[in-house]
C-alpha cells in the first residue's frame, strides 16, 4: 500500500520544464526535407552518365552518392561516428 501511494505522489509532481533548445527532431526533419531532394540529384546526374556513356564517372558517381546516402538514411551515424573519433582521440 505504501509502494502504491509513492508511486501515486510521483506521478502527481510535475516533472521540471526542459531548459534550453530541443533539437530532437531536427535531424529527423532535415533528413525528411533533404532526402528525396538527394535522390532526385541522384537519379538526374546518373542518367546523364548513363546516356553519355561514360560508365567509369558513373560509377564512381554512384560510389559517392551511396556513401553519401548513407549519412542521410542511417540513423545516428553522425553521433556514433563522433562518439567514435572521440574515444579514439582520448576525449570524453
Amino acid at each position: 500500500m505504501k509502494t502504491l501511494i509513492l508511486n501515486l505522489i510521483e506521478l502527481a509532481t510535475p516533472s521540471p520544464a526542459p531548459t534550453g533548445l530541443d533539437t530532437g527532431g531536427l535531424a529527423n526533419f532535415l533528413r525528411g526535407f533533404f532526402a528525396p531532394l538527394f535522390l532526385v540529384v541522384v537519379s538526374v546526374v546518373a542518367l546523364f552518365f548513363l546516356f553519355t556513356r561514360e560508365i567509369t564517372r558513373f560509377v564512381q558517381f554512384l560510389i559517392l552518392a551511396v556513401a553519401i546516402g548513407v549519412i542521410f538514411y542511417v540513423p545516428n551515424i553522425i553521433e556514433v561516428t563522433a562518439r567514435a573519433i572521440a574515444g579514439a582521440l582520448g576525449i570524453k
